[in-house]
């Protein structure tokens, strides 16, 4: 199985966004800068965000881009389903009727696990683990660094 970018540059983005909600509202062109994603391509992939509730836009001088929800809210699978659509690797997994070996394929029952497998590991994170993951990470890189 292999995301695209729409969930990969998303999850970053939203990652981004859950590291400095606490400054308050957003600017997307922030986000775009520090995850080196094109700005243009970042509005695509925030649209769906928005309309699933996962993120809300403010306008005005002082508006961006905020959590729909509290990040501990947020399940990781959500996200990914909202930007990718289902993780399975191949169609025939959420689509049984696209293929006529379908009910005696041991082959698909390993496709259907790899998918409910990337979905339980998804379905068990919340984007506030991640944001906590990713501050450890930085903590260690900024570590290593003065070593």
């Amino acid at each position: 199985m292999k995301l695209s970018t729409r969930a990969r540059y998303g999850t970053r983005a939203l990652l981004d966004l859950a590291l400095h909600a606490d400054s308050g509202p957003v600017r997307l062109k922030d986000i775009a800068r520090r995850q080196d994603v094109s700005l243009q391509y970042l509005e695509h992939l925030v649209a769906p965000l928005i309309g699933a509730g996962l993120v809300s836009s403010i306008r005005g001088p002082r508006g961006g881009l905020v959590l729909g929800k509290r990040a501990g809210e947020i399940k990781m699978s959500q996200v990914v389903e909202v930007l990718e659509g289902s993780t399975a690797p191949v169609e025939c997994v959420t689509n049984p009727d696209t293929c006529n070996r379908s009910a005696t394929c041991a082959v698909r029952d390993l496709w259907v696990e790899i998918k409910d497998t990337v979905d339980g590991v998804m379905a068990s994170l919340t984007l506030a683990e991640m944001v906590e993951r990713q501050k450890k990470k930085e903590e260690t890189k900024a570590e290593m660094y003065f070593i």
